[in-house]
């Protein structure tokens, strides 16, 4: 019988009405989510279990399924499930035949002695197979044995760690579970003896939470484990009506749904504590995730964490499926599962097949022994879940694009991996970049914006599991790890790929020489002065075909007193066998440093690095693999190559020793810029040389040969200013790579390098010799003419044969030419010009050598939502982010006037050219060209000097009109808080700017007005405009202007007002020269007495968006771009790549998790709109009247279907 519970929602409602604003993305409200009153949840029991308890007192199973689940189960084994019972079986057949090892000791001193998770981790499968198989008497008595002997344990702790209850709650955990599975086997005194035992472990955890730090520090191994033990105590005590149990599940339910909120801001299903402890943490979360839902209905199913966390499994794989990216402390893979977690998360998130698929390569491929092996401890702790959890109905299915190396960015956690996910072979080449804030972004923001009152910064967690290990690196070329991370270990720098430096003032150990801040102890030292702001940041990734750049700052991961301004790391993989990686590293004038150190480690200790020297010039270090040759080396900027030291370490790593072998390389540090490349490749490429061919302020350029041709590589080091990186490379990205062939620019793509030389050489050859033979035709026909009496040949026909012989080949020639370019020749296009349209573009494009950088304009309708993309510019160095119109800035007045919802007006290029508008041009000339000036130029008025509001000038804006109607202390309380936030937004912007002077300006036009007036702008702003058009599905619309709120928008902005002024004789007089033909049937519909809000507005969104596409049609291609709402929000990535493309910028992984937290968190709202996500925006499907969205469809059918929109199918 089921003990369902329901749960009073109320704290969980106030759950998403989310803290105050942080990294420029919350913006919720001002209330904090858990204030001291919601601390309790209060659980109820539910009436109906009420009822089932008082039929029977047998109501087990009832944890994870109940007892009329158990036959489908057993039918399940020999069919659907039996790939997961035969390893369930043969884990019990181990354990019955080595019972020495695996039952319990009958000497407690025994078993404390050691770390016994073992026992409380093999409970629950055990359980279950006797429950699968009750015929297996041998295997049931085993299981009473082994749980009366930790029944008759006076305590289940570990002897050499007494303030560590982890071990306890494996032990309460598995024995909770195992007696919920066995219930049924068990006699009225086991029962007794065993619930007696749970109860006494669960209450002693549920006190020690009080004041344990894992009580209070969330998203971290020990407290998913400790409270997920205790809410299961809880609910089996509960079960047998219990009155302190409800207490606990209470405490329980708090703890994780805290946890489950912070999880909703990890927005690529990260964990910081690294693959192996994460899938630890995720074990706990999952069974949480299942139990809150069957007890609780609690739906945590779409949390925004679990729906990536897919990705944390298959992008964090090495070729071949037994070996996972070991960044923080981690053993080779997973230390739990991951089989549980992925099934789980295709049964009840993805529902896909992908997490079946993964979960059965990962077994198929995973060694029986070795350093890869599973844990004998940990081996078998999840198939319990991993057998209810599989669902059949779910074909096993590889994810899309799978057998094609990718790159995967996890913008959160700060780490990029390419080639991941992949079968061993020959080309399958694995890179991985970490470059990352402590604690991963979304905690590191918390703590440091402190949303959240509950949250008591760094106290709140436990990032100790983390290493020293911003801008660190592995490659495995051929799925042939060349260079990995350390493991598991006491955490020093020089145990991860980074640099540390010589002499700093402030080393903790290993002095002179010092790392990255939190180094020098077995765990990371998080609470050390200044190492609670220790950080990295991934500054752009890309992949083109089988090559990729990632790059990473990481000088604010060392101490301050190294006066380090630039730690900047870069990654060029050039084919699936050759990896160059630049380190430029930058000091301030004080700087006490004078020389760095590079490490990179391999952990197979069958496989050792020997010193190398490639062409006898760079020192290096050699990996021979079966008389395969993995090489690397190195040289500085003056061909300076130092010899290496290779050396051999022994750590202490979980319980045992881990040995590590690795290559250090010392530099000096002679001026205030260092440089140093490191090239590392597989045995299936040549490379025969390597040297530095330019050293400049702005970057690096390197020349490599590799299969004799020659690459020539180049990097802006200057990064944050895109007007260097222009000058640079010649267009707004950070790397490029030019070979005889192509040229691939990161960010943008590639594209082919065309052979005008020859071409031009066969012309000039073809032409010449037309030329040639035409004369001397010429000169033959005027020695005859001079010789006709001899040979008597008539002169008029010598004449006319020479003459047409001369035109014949002129004209051949003339063909040929034409055919060959790519030009119109005298107004005609020849049949063959169009073949090659990409290649001609491409021609033209090359030739322009620099990209323009842009100057971005937003516009759209209001209320479609253009405020969403301030988040792939906002706080970026590359763009200065501006509203129009706010407080500050806004539109100067002219003999137009700008209406706040839309107007009819076009204006074209030629009304730019001819003068007008004189004011608005040069507005808008100073504020994209002169920006900083601009700003400077702004009288701010404090919130603090508003005065109570006079009566307005007959021209100023309607809306403010209307605010005066308001009480007057109302309105001077509302003006003052805006006027104040605006204050600190142009004071911002001032800053920004100062920092940044090349940032490029992004307009974010508000009025729909200015959408019909983009040629003008172009005019003025000239061939740099990126203009980017954001239209929306016109039924969500409409919906957010009639339904979504009351009084509606529609009432409120007094829509027909607005539209009627449109129409104002004095308006198109002043300042329309010209108005859009598409609104006519707005002023038809205006005419008429009454007219249906939904008909009215569909028309103004199908005269505005068609009157839009057609202006747009006189932009460049290059300058205009249309972008739909909908895909902003359900494809993030994607758009934001598309978007980037577009104006010719990389996007930056901070960009995209801005963007994505923005659209998948519930954390975000629109004005008016509300919480925005995928769900959200769809909400007129399930509350709009289906009248009304047929008229809309009927309406603005054409322009839907334009534009991607399909009819609504009830």
């Amino acid at each position: 019988m089921s003990c369902t519970m329901a749960i009073n929602w109320m704290f969980l409602l106030a759950l998403f009405a989310v803290g105050a604003a942080f990294s420029g993305v919350f913006n919720a409200t001002d209330k904090d989510i858990f204030t001291d009153d919601l601390l309790q949840v209060k659980l109820i029991q539910d009436k109906a279990t009420e009822q089932r308890r008082s039929q029977t007192t047998d109501s087990y199973p009832n944890l994870y399924f109940s007892q009329a689940d158990v036959l489908h189960f057993r039918q399940r084994s020999s069919t659907t499930h039996s790939h997961i019972f035969k390893v369930i079986r043969s884990a019990v057949l181990t354990m019955l035949s080595n019972a020495p090892i695996y039952m319990p000791s009958a000497k407690h001193e025994e078993f404390t002695s050691k770390w016994n998770e073992i026992y409380g981790n093999n409970l629950p499968p055990l359980a279950l197979y006797c429950l699968l198989c009750p015929e297996d008497s041998g295997a049931l008595q085993f299981l009473i044995k082994f749980m009366d002997r930790m029944a008759d344990y006076p305590d289940w702790k570990v002897t050499s760690a007494p303030n560590d209850e982890v071990p306890v709650a494996h032990s309460l955990t598995g024995f909770a579970t195992a007696y919920d599975f066995i219930y049924s086997h068990l006699d009225e005194r086991r029962r007794d003896v065993y619930l007696k035992r749970i109860r006494s472990e669960t209450e002693e955890l549920y006190e020690l939470s009080k004041y344990r730090g894992w009580g209070r520090q969330y998203l971290q191994n020990h407290q998913t484990t400790n409270i997920l033990a205790m809410l299961t105590g809880a609910i089996v005590v509960g079960t047998h009506n219990d009155p302190e149990s409800m207490i606990w599940k209470q405490v329980s339910v708090n703890y994780m749904e805290k946890t489950m909120f912070l999880l909703n801001h990890v927005v690529d299903g990260s964990l910081d504590e690294g693959v192996a402890y994460g899938s630890y943490t995720a074990k706990s979360i999952t069974q949480y995730v299942f139990l809150a839902q069957r007890h609780f209905n609690i739906d945590n199913m779409q949390n925004n964490w679990l729906r990536g966390h897919f990705w944390f499994y298959y992008a964090t794989l090495l070729p071949g499926f037994q070996r996972t990216v070991g960044i923080a402390d981690s053993n080779y893979n997973w230390f739990y599962g991951p089989e549980s977690q992925l099934v789980f998360l295709d049964s009840f998130v993805m529902r896909n097949g992908t997490g079946n698929w993964l979960a059965q390569q990962i077994r198929k491929h995973r060694p029986k022994d070795g350093p890869m092996g599973q844990s004998y401890a940990q081996r078998w702790t999840t198939l319990h879940t991993e057998y209810i959890w599989y669902n059949a109905h779910l074909l096993p299915q590889p994810p899309q694009d799978f057998g094609k190396a990718r790159m995967h960015i996890f913008s959160n956690w700060g780490v990029v991996t390419y080639g991941a996910g992949l079968p061993n072979g020959q080309g399958n080449t694995f890179v991985s970049f970490k470059s990352g804030k402590l604690g991963g972004r979304a905690v590191y923001d918390i703590v440091h914006d402190k949303p959240y009152s509950w949250v008591d910064g760094w106290n709140s967690f436990n990032p100790g599991h983390e290493h020293p290990d911003q801008n660190s690196f592995t490659f495995a070329p051929n799925g042939q790890v060349f260079v990995s991370e350390a493991l598991y270990g006491p955490k020093y720098s020089y145990l991860n790929n980074v640099l540390v430096f010589s002499p700093s003032p402030t080393s903790q150990c290993n002095s002179p020489w010092e790392g990255q801040l939190g180094e020098c102890a077995k765990w990371l030292r998080w609470t050390d002065e200044g190492a609670g702001d220790a950080r990295g940041e991934v500054i752009v990734a890309s992949s083109h075909r089988d090559t990729m750049f990632v790059s990473g700052e990481a000088a604010a991961a060392y101490s301050p007193a190294m006066r380090l301004r630039s730690v900047y790391r870069a990654l060029v993989l050039l084919n699936s066998q050759t990896l160059l990686v630049l380190d430029h590293v930058e000091k301030w004038d004080d700087s006490p440093v004078n020389s760095f150190s590079a490490f990179f480690h391999n952990l197979d200790i069958d496989f050792k690095y020997v010193p190398f020297k490639f062409m006898d010039k760079y020192n290096g270090a050699m990996m021979d693999v079966w008389d395969a040759h993995y090489k690397m080396f190195w040289f500085g900027t003056q061909g300076h190559s130092p010899d290496t030291r290779i050396q051999e370490a022994e750590q202490a790593a979980e319980f045992k020793k881990r040995w590590t072998q690795y290559v250090n390389v010392t530099f000096p540090m002679t001026g205030a810029v260092t440089r140093v490349a490191y090239v590392l490749h597989g045995p299936y490429v040549k490379v025969s040389n390597c040297r530095f061919m330019d050293n400049s302020k702005n970057g690096v350029r390197l020349s490599l040969i590799i299969n004799n041709t020659e690459k020539v590589v180049s990097i802006a080091t200057n990064y944050k200013d895109i007007g260097a990186r222009l000058s640079y490379l010649g267009f707004g990205g950070y790397s490029k790579v030019e070979d005889g062939h192509q040229i691939t620019r990161y960010g943008l793509g590639t594209q082919l390098v065309p052979k005008q030389v020859n071409n031009d050489n066969q012309l000039f050859d073809f032409g010449f010799t037309v030329n040639v033979i035409a004369g001397v035709v010429l000169c033959v026909a005027i020695g005859f003419l001079t010789m006709q009496r001899k040979f008597y040949v008539c002169f008029s026909r010598l004449m006319r044969y020479a003459l047409l012989s001369v035109l014949i080949l002129w004209i051949a020639e003339l063909l040929f030419v034409s055919n060959s370019c790519d030009q119109l020749l005298c107004g005609v296009k020849w049949k063959g010009a169009g073949a090659n349209t990409e290649v001609n573009k491409q021609i033209r494009l090359y030739e322009q050598h620099r990209l323009p950088l842009p100057t971005v304009i937003i516009t759209t309708l209001p209320g479609s939502g253009s405020e969403i993309l301030k988040h792939l510019f906002y706080n970026s160095s590359d763009f200065v982010y501006i509203r129009v119109p706010t407080e500050h800035v806004d539109i100067p007045e002219t003999e137009f006037e700008f209406d706040s919802l839309v107007d009819a007006c076009e204006w074209s290029g030629s009304d730019a050219v001819d003068g007008r508008f004189k004011i608005i041009q040069g507005w808008l000339y100073s504020l994209v060209h002169n920006t900083k000036l601009h700003l400077q130029n702004i009288q701010l008025v404090e919130g603090n000097r508003v005065k109570q509001p006079q009566r307005a000038g007959p021209s100023r804006d309607r809306k403010k009109r209307a605010r005066r109607r308001e009480p007057a202390s109302e309105l001077k309380g509302k003006l003052k808080a805006s006027l104040d936030r605006d204050v600190e937004y142009v004071k911002e912007m001032r800053h920004h700017v100062t920092e940044y002077p090349n940032a490029r300006v992004v307009l974010n036009m508000r009025s729909g007005s200015w959408a019909l007036k983009l040629p003008f702008i172009q005019e003025v702003v000239g061939s740099s405009l990126r203009s980017i058009y954001l239209v929306r599905d016109p039924r969500a619309w409409i919906y957010l202007m009639v339904y979504n709120s009351k009084p509606s928008l529609y009432s409120l902005k007094n829509i027909p007002q607005h539209l009627s002024l449109i129409f104002k004789e004095g308006a198109v007089r002043d300042g329309c020269p010209t108005v859009a033909p598409e609104f006519k049937m707005i002023q038809r519909l205006l005419s008429r007495s009454e007219t249906s809000p939904v008909l009215l507005l569909a028309h103004l969104w199908l005269a505005h968006t068609a009157a839009v596409l057609r202006v747009s049609q006189n932009l460049p291609v290059e300058a205009y771009l249309q972008v739909r709402f909908e895909d902003v929000v359900i494809f993030p990535q994607e758009t934001a790549e598309k978007i980037h493309t577009f104006l010719g910028v990389p996007v930056s992984p901070a960009a995209l998790n801005q963007l994505i937290f923005t659209t998948s968190t519930n954390l975000y709202n629109l004005m008016y709109e509300g919480d925005i996500s995928p769900t959200n925006i769809n909400i007129w499907r399930k509350n709009m009247p289906r009248k009304d969205i047929r008229l809309i469809e009927d309406t603005c059918g054409s322009v839907m279907k334009r534009l991607g929109y399909t009819r609504f199918a009830s």
